[in-house]
């Protein structure tokens, strides 16, 4: 059984190679993988160009790639690191939210999310994945014509282009994990949000925080949300129609609530108390909104856009193996990070 899958990852690694695509892992320091992937191809003047994804700035001794595509802020995809390099590229959101998360100046590229830019004469455009505020799916041509899309965490993959090879998540990409199939509960925040009361929903401060605030808002109310300070400062920087927003000690204990879900519990004993998202393993109830794509639609989306190679780098852990199992399992050719490591950092264009 190994031997044989062994030879289908060498056949689909020998098909990213004649599109001119070499994906590979970079070390650091201690000998072990950089997080996620690099990519190296032509340009359309035949130079050799390497875009490193979501990961890790190298130092400044080793050679440099010529873009760290940041596909967004949360920190999983290493824009603390990037952020410091000139060579970072992200929207002009996603710098933003970086800045005041972690209190240091952006230094690379930006752009509007849907604008083209050019790095070291290629030309990327750009398109929302609708993950986050200013999340960023990065598309370009290689010198043999292949349409490269790096997508980062997908939300809503209705706007990405059709491309030969997709570079893309798998945070709920294994289909055999009934954890991995959801769709949002809109009408149970709805029900929470106007029960009597005041009311406090668990959200990470970036992305998820403001997605709530967008539904709140939605929903027709019109009262202040509170939130700590620096959640505060990045849902203002981030929205344009967020409404009022206060501290957690303003108005007393009434009202509606948004906090880190660690939190919920340093909050007053008669505040119902619900957590935003598709893990289960809170102390609270459990109301089922993602800024993710379930298995069907990973699935879903990967069809759409009909790559002849789809590579699997997000997140750590086994959803990408499984993910991309699951797509060879239905005739589409995939490889995850992991075989990345083991197999294409080998092969040269």
């Amino acid at each position: 059984m190994l031997s044989i899958i062994s030879s289908e990852i060498g056949v689909i690694s020998k098909k990213l190679i004649d599109l001119g695509v070499l994906a590979l892992r970079q070390r650091n320091s201690r000998g072990t993988f950089k997080p996620h992937i690099s990519i190296r191809f032509r340009d359309g003047a035949g130079d050799l160009r390497m875009f490193s994804v979501d990961t890790t700035r190298t130092p400044g001794k080793y050679p440099q790639p010529d873009a760290y595509l940041i596909t967004h802020a949360h920190s999983d995809h290493h824009g603390k690191s990037a952020m410091l390099s000139p060579n970072a590229v992200c929207s002009d959101k996603t710098a933003m939210a970086l800045e005041i998360r972690h209190d240091k100046k952006y230094a690379g590229s930006i752009c509007r999310v849907g604008e083209d830019m050019e790095v070291e004469g290629v030309k990327i455009k750009t398109f929302s994945t609708e993950h986050t505020v200013g999340a960023t799916a990065f598309y370009w041509e290689n010198d043999v014509g292949t349409k490269i899309l790096v997508t980062g965490d997908v939300k809503d993959a209705s706007k990405l282009p059709p491309c030969d090879v997709l570079i893309t998540e798998a945070n709920y990409g294994d289909p055999a994990d009934p954890s991995c199939h959801f769709s949002d509960d809109l009408e149970g925040m709805r029900c929470a949000l106007f029960e009597h009361g005041p009311v406090a929903f668990g959200a990470y401060e970036f992305g998820k925080t403001q997605r709530a605030v967008e539904l709140i808002r939605g929903f027709g109310y019109e009262g202040a949300i509170r939130m700590e300070a620096r959640t505060r400062a990045l849902t203002r920087s981030m929205l344009e129609d967020a409404g009022e927003l206060e501290g957690l000690d303003s108005g007393g204990g009434d009202g509606v609530f948004v906090v880190a879900p660690w939190d919920l519990v340093k909050l007053p004993w008669n505040i119902k108390k619900y957590v935003l998202s598709c893990r289960m393993d809170y102390p609270f109830p459990i109301i089922k909104i993602s800024d993710h794509l379930d298995a069907c639609g990973l699935e879903d989306m990967v069809r759409k856009l009909k790559p002849e190679v789809t590579l699997v780098y997000h997140p750590g852990g086994h959803r990408p193996s499984k993910f991309s199992k699951h797509l060879n399992s239905i005739g589409i050719d995939s490889i995850s990070i992991d075989q990345i490591g083991n197999v294409l950092s080998n092969e040269f264009i």
